[in-house]
């Protein structure tokens, strides 16, 4: 079970991070052609990047209107893991081939909006040929995936790991997650990471007091689970 926290906004918030344990570290990376909550530069992600260096999996988040302003995030960023939000109409196979192709090591993390039983097909989909799935909480009246603050339909997302588990793409359960009911998702979903944003935040910063509560209860209900 890995733990994956966003949007680390300091270097001292990612080294709290690393303290805590958390597996992966995600930041949000601006493009300029969308806001994104808690975006930072690209010269303060390489900043935050080097400073976790190979003790967490480097995460860069980006919402952007079209693929080729997703292709800077990746050479300025190098990330371990590009997270794809927003309208990604663009995310294809041929797409994913062209980001490693740009970085060979890349994976590439689709989100995946929990709106109702269509997630579950839409998900099927990028499951064929992305390297993860971030399943994630949307809020009515809000444009865009995540950063809600609230759950979503956890039985929609157990549908999701069964129809994907033959397939070789790993599951992140995300939307409304805290330490308070982290155990609980965990128990529902058994996804394969856990995902944190507004609810290891207070006033809009990272709290590490709610970052290392998180982290101790996710890995708790994995170990009790086996998985």
């Amino acid at each position: 079970m890995i733990t994956q926290i966003y949007s680390i906004q300091t270097v001292q918030e990612a080294l709290d991070c690393v303290d805590c344990g958390v597996d992966n570290i995600g930041i949000a990376a601006g493009t300029g052609s969308s806001s994104i909550p808690a975006a930072i530069s690209f010269e303060l992600g390489r900043q935050i990047f080097a400073a976790i260096g190979v003790r967490a999996k480097h995460v860069a988040l980006t919402v952007a209107d079209d693929e080729s302003d997703i292709y800077p995030v990746i050479e300025e960023l190098h990330p371990d893991i590009l997270h794809i939000c927003g309208n990604s109409y663009y995310v294809t196979p041929e797409f994913v081939q062209s980001a490693k192709r740009l970085q060979p090591n890349i994976e590439i993390l689709q989100a995946i909006p929990m709106t109702g039983a269509e997630a579950v097909a839409l998900a099927v989909y990028y499951a064929e040929f992305c390297d993860y799935l971030i399943l994630d909480s949307v809020k009515a009246g809000i444009d865009g995936i995540g950063a809600a603050g609230i759950t979503h339909d956890w039985s929609l997302s157990r549908r999701i790991m069964e129809e994907t588990s033959h397939l070789d793409c790993k599951i992140i359960l995300a939307g409304g997650l805290s330490p308070n009911n982290v155990a609980d998702a965990i128990k529902a979903v058994k996804p394969y990471g856990v995902d944190s944003f507004t609810n290891t935040s207070t006033n809009g910063r990272k709290d590490k007091s709610l970052i290392q509560q998180f982290v101790i209860n996710a890995k708790a209900a994995a170990k009790e689970l086996g998985i």
